[in-house]
């Protein structure tokens, strides 16, 4: 199985650091795996202008390109986003936003893949579950199967207290263990799928 890990951040910092942990853990099992990061990539935000409901794809030919065949490989979707101002950060909305284009083109397209979310925040309560509330709102309205790390501990998803540093992150032990809950269900959940 493939599972695709989506980088909302545009630094090669703690949220690529910690989605790259967490593909890692998934080749270990077994799954193929591959990141998409927005860093250095040019993604426009979606205009809106219907230009994929008559044509059935995005008038903009940019960064979103090489997104799209990850996701149509795709089995598994993880997105990770940093906190910006309390949220998703504007990268990954616009990952979100242009996969309109998917819609247009077959309307189940994403239906039944499996999602997890990964939110890392400069503060302990950075609005990483707000986050994770939006990326899960995104899978939800595109068919995907939003899966959290259960109860105690993991409610929402993996959720990560960087400190703004990389060795902040990097000692996070219970922001690990987040995510580490957070795998395993979706590791779960996939198995389960197939």
């Amino acid at each position: 199985m493939f599972v695709v890990g989506i980088s909302g951040s545009p630094r090669k910092k703690t949220t690529e650091y910690v989605l790259n942990k967490a593909l890692s853990d998934l080749k270990e099992q077994g799954f193929e795996t591959e990141m998409f990061t927005i860093r250095g990539k040019e993604i426009n935000p979606c205009k809106h202008c219907d230009y994929c409901l008559k044509k059935k794809e995005c008038i903009q030919k940019d960064g979103m390109s090489e997104a799209y065949d990850l996701f149509r490989k795709a089995d598994g979707i993880i997105m990770a986003s940093p906190m910006y101002n309390g949220s998703i950060s504007a990268q990954i909305k616009a990952v979100m936003d242009r996969c309109r284009a998917f819609g247009a083109e077959d309307v189940n397209f994403l239906k039944g893949k499996i999602g997890m979310s990964i939110a890392v925040g400069g503060d302990r309560a950075g609005g990483q579950e707000l986050a994770i509330q939006q990326i899960n709102t995104y899978f939800i309205l595109s068919g995907i199967i939003p899966v959290s790390g259960g109860p105690f501990g993991a409610n929402l998803g993996a959720t990560l207290w960087s400190q703004d540093t990389l060795e902040g992150v990097k000692e996070d032990a219970y922001g690990f263990k987040t995510l580490r809950k957070t795998l395993k269900r979706f590791v779960e959940t996939l198995n389960n799928k197939n």
